[in-house]
């Protein structure tokens, strides 16, 4: 079939309007992602969460990640006050906080934190049964992005909250001594995450 001389210069119109009307979708999309990404967010904003409400003045630290054999667990961060000291930590109000990355079982957070535990300190048996009660009762199954936070009450325990809703508490300060020291304690199994979490305190 012949083709019109004309057809060619028609297609190619045709071609460069379908061209120009992608490019200005493109760069619409691109200005609206950049805008998205450069947006201010309030420096408070983070700070109203409920879960560390109680205790005024607390910043947190910039979050570390756990990684297991390769698998990425969970990122942890501390929320304390300015005058925090480490070697002292059961001494002072203070958040730690646990943004998972993937589905654990919450008998299994438990019955994991009993065995880190032990690392920390001597607990009986009977603790060792009653404490795991009572996390079990507390932890729920988690999924990526759901957040545990334990909060630390010197003298009283530790009170725990999930995804900003309060869950419950075990009120006994030695539970949250030696708890807290999965992560604080200089005999952690993870003295690398432990390092790098005090390095982001206040100085």
């Amino acid at each position: 079939m012949p083709i019109h001389p004309n057809s060619h210069v028609a297609m190619t119109d045709r071609v460069q309007r379908i061209r120009l009307r992608w490019l200005l979708l493109a760069g619409l999309f691109g200005t609206v992602q950049a805008q998205a990404q450069t947006a201010p967010v309030s420096p408070n904003a983070e700070y109203t969460r409920p879960e560390v409400a109680a205790l005024q003045g607390v910043v947190p630290t910039p979050p570390i990640r756990l990684r297991v054999w390769g698998f990425e667990v969970y990122d942890a961060r501390l929320w304390t006050r300015l005058g925090f000291r480490h070697t002292q930590y059961p001494q002072h109000p203070f958040a730690l906080e646990l943004q998972y990355l993937r589905r654990l079982e919450g008998s299994a957070i438990a019955s994991r934190s009993i065995d880190e535990m032990r690392r920390i300190g001597s607990l009986t048996e009977a603790q060792a049964q009653g404490w795991q009660a009572s996390m079990r009762a507390l932890f729920p199954n988690v999924g990526p992005d759901d957040r545990i936070t334990g909060v630390n009450f010197p003298g009283v325990g530790a009170e725990f909250w999930v995804n900003g809703l309060r869950v419950g508490a075990v009120n006994d300060a030695a539970f949250a001594r030696l708890f807290f020291g999965i992560w604080l304690d200089e005999r952690t199994s993870e003295p690398k995450m432990r390092i790098q979490l005090l390095q982001g305190l206040q100085p």
